[in-house]
């Protein structure tokens, strides 16, 4: 191999930036949740709806290394399984509100105008209001259940990622790279799209990553209060709630998957953080 090639592929190597420690970490925990979500009969000792009335309310040992709680069930096969529900809540709903609040968001920026007046308003009306209060009014309205959860949080969500992306296109418009589109004759589609909108939406990602989070949290408390994942199904919220009632004598039932709560939107807070700050490097 001849100097200068020795010299290039070291030159390159010199220019990738390394990867975020918060980035590697958060993505092993993911990809741990991941596979456990999409394999939970390999992990879970037990049947998650299985009722045993010789075991109720066991404390952690051996046999139920979470105990079990009040029907029998044991715990840690409920905790496994839930996370097939709740990486799903993570997934569909975000996805909806960050893939309709970039579109909107990128025509309301380039637009500017009386349509950015409008978008204003709406977000005045959303923002003024708890983002909770919100979701549960809507599921109030449709009904208990996910698939009304993620209509209800799509028709809040899409309001910030649209914030977000309409912003960042106001400042790329303004470049010279979107003035010459322009006076090449390129059609505003092909300017947001193709110009413009690679260049807005790393906040967006960034923020969808941290949503992803959030979104979890907001299922499980949706479904404690009853309006989300419905019992018996094994879901982080539901369990808590079941386990309300035991705080004192069977703690287990609650505390588990309220950590499983906790490091799954860890991971996922780790990982939007080390994307953000791979980004910025790169850019």
């Amino acid at each position: 191999m001849s100097d200068a090639v020795r010299e290039a592929k070291s030159s390159t190597r010199l220019r990738l930036p390394a990867l975020p420690r918060s980035l590697i970490s958060g993505g092993i925990m993911l990809g741990l949740s991941l596979i456990v979500a999409f394999w939970p009969s390999l992990f879970a000792p037990y049947d998650p709806t299985a009722f045993d009335y010789n075991a109720l309310l066991q404390a952690p040992s051996w046999a139920h290394p979470f105990g079990t709680d009040s029907f029998g069930r044991d715990v840690l096969s409920r905790v496994i399984h839930a996370y097939t529900i709740d990486m799903q809540i993570a997934f569909f709903a975000t996805t909806g509100p960050f893939v309709a609040g970039t579109i909107i968001g990128a025509f309301v920026g380039y637009a500017g105008g009386i349509t950015e007046a409008i978008f204003g308003r709406i977000v005045d009306a959303v923002v003024t209001f708890p983002f909770l209060v919100l979701v549960i009014a809507v599921v109030s309205v449709l009904g208990p259940g996910l698939g009304n959860m993620y209509i209800a949080i799509g028709v809040v969500g899409w309001v910030f990622y649209a914030r977000l992306v309409a912003s960042e296109i106001k400042v790329q418009k303004r470049l010279d790279y979107a003035d010459a589109g322009r006076v090449m004759g390129y059609t505003p589609l092909r300017i947001i799209f193709r110009h413009l909108l690679p260049n807005a939406i790393t906040p967006a990602i960034v923020y969808w990553m941290t949503d992803m989070a959030l979104a979890i949290l907001l299922g499980s408390s949706l479904g404690y209060l009853g309006l989300g994942a419905q019992p018996p199904a094994a879901e982080w919220g539901v369990q808590i709630a079941d386990g309300k009632n035991f705080m004192n004598t069977a703690w287990w039932i609650s505390v588990f998957p309220g950590v499983a709560i906790v490091l799954t939107g860890l991971g996922f807070s780790l990982a939007g953080d080390g994307i953000a700050e791979l980004l910025r490097v790169r850019r």
